[in-house]
Parts: structure tokens; C-alpha cells; sequence
């Protein structure tokens, strides 16, 4: 593990030792992971289309891709039914329902900065008018 020099401290680089946030970040990261996510956490099983739907402006592709993602991580079951016609339904794994307490927080962190650089925003260009 290599050490970059701080004046404060040595601290281990985060992408030399590849660190435990930035691989849950390559996990659930990119535009339709997490909102993907965040719909099959509202509902038990969700099955593609309805998904499709719900994830506003995601191509079939992308949704396909991204589910198969999240499949191969650990995150999302896919349960296909031997039916006619075909019937598929995704869920959240156990591992999954483990983040959404932590995307609730990360919403409300969100939100709380959004309003405060609003704020910021409004006090700047109302000071030059």
C-alpha cells in the first residue's frame, strides 16, 4: 500500500487500495442504478415494463443492462416464471434493502444542500440587481 505524504498525516490512496466507498459507488453509481433501486424498493416484485415505465426516460437497453448489473452484484433477483407468455419479475436482494436506509439519509443530505445553495444562489443575484 503506498502512502501519499499530507502535512497532516499519511494517508493510504484511496485508489491504490481500493477503497470500500468507491466500490459501492461503481456498484450503484451511473444515471439509472440508483433510481432503478429506489423504485424496486417501493414494491416486493416489479416486473420489467412496470420498471421501465417508473424510471423515466431509460431505454430498454439500459434497464437490461443495469438490471443484469445489478443482478451480477448481488442486488437484484430476477425470478422468471415458465409461462406463456414470459413473465419476469425483479426484486431487491437482502443485501440491497440493506442501502435504503442509508439512500433515505443521503436524500435528506441532498435536499438540505439543494436548499442551501438556492439560498446562496438567491442572495448573490439579488445582490447585483
Amino acid at each position: 500500500m503506498k502512502k501519499i505524504k499530507n502535512k497532516y498525516e499519511d494517508v493510504a490512496s484511496v485508489y491504490e487500495d481500493r477503497c470500500p466507498l468507491l466500490c459501492a459507488l461503481d456498484i450503484i453509481g451511473g444515471k439509472w442504478k440508483l433510481p432503478i433501486i429506489w423504485f424496486l424498493s417501493q414494491e416486493e416484485n416489479v416486473r420489467f415494463n412496470e420498471l421501465r415505465r417508473r424510471v423515466s426516460g431509460v431505454t430498454n437497453m439500459m434497464l437490461a443492462k443495469c438490471l443484469r448489473e445489478l443482478e451480477t452484484d448481488g442486488l437484484v433477483t430476477r425470478t422468471q416464471f415458465a409461462i406463456i407468455p414470459p413473465h419476469v419479475e425483479y426484486s431487491l436482494t437482502a443485501s440491497a434493502r440493506k442501502l435504503i436506509p442509508i439512500l433515505r439519509k443521503l436524500y435528506a443530505w441532498g435536499a438540505e444542500h439543494k436548499e442551501k445553495k438556492r439560498g446562496l444562489a438567491e442572495m448573490v443575484s439579488g445582490g447585483n440587481e
